[in-house]
């Protein structure tokens, strides 16, 4: 049983390395040297490898102009007679020409949609755009400059 109070026995010395010094230095050529090398290839990683540049395609306008000619309407005629027994009858007439109604697309009659769906429509602010339309700006049937960017993971019109 040992004495808890007592000192410590100082440990052994280490005995003298029983390598040969050659060996001794060899070992911390070799090490320098795999801290070099993984120097080197950590440094020079880019090498080889492309540098990713994002190519933007030029922007496409197209232009559609909407001409609306209004279709003639049918003409009303009224007559009224005059009640006088001496003088001639009198006719009085008028003419009345009704306007074309409106299809009911969302273009507007101005043409200011610089780009429409494939159904000839204008396009609105969070709609899906065509691939062909990524990056594009255009404007909404009410004016409203729209342009097709990658939002929401999906390309859609966004308002300007």
């Amino acid at each position: 049983m040992t004495n808890p109070y007592a000192t410590p026995i100082p440990p052994t010395p280490r005995p003298p390395d029983t390598r040969p010094l050659r060996k001794r230095v060899l070992v911390w050529i070799g090490g320098t040297a795999l801290f070099i090398t993984g120097a080197l290839i950590g440094s020079a990683g880019h090498d080889g490898q492309q540098s990713v540049e994002a190519k933007v395609k030029p922007s496409t306008t197209i232009t559609a102009t909407v001409t609306a000619t209004p279709e003639p309407g049918p003409t009303v005629t009224e007559t009224v007679k005059a009640k006088a027994k001496p003088a001639p009858t009198v006719t009085v007439t008028r003419t009345a020409t009704a306007k074309a109604a409106d299809s009911g697309s969302n273009q507007d009659s101005t043409g200011t949609c610089t780009i429409v769906s494939n159904a000839g429509n204008c396009y609105a602010a969070g709609q899906f755009c065509r691939n062909s339309d990524h990056g594009a700006v255009t404007t909404t049937a009410s004016g409203v400059k729209i342009k097709c960017a990658y939002s929401s993971n999906a390309w859609r019109w966004t308002s300007v």
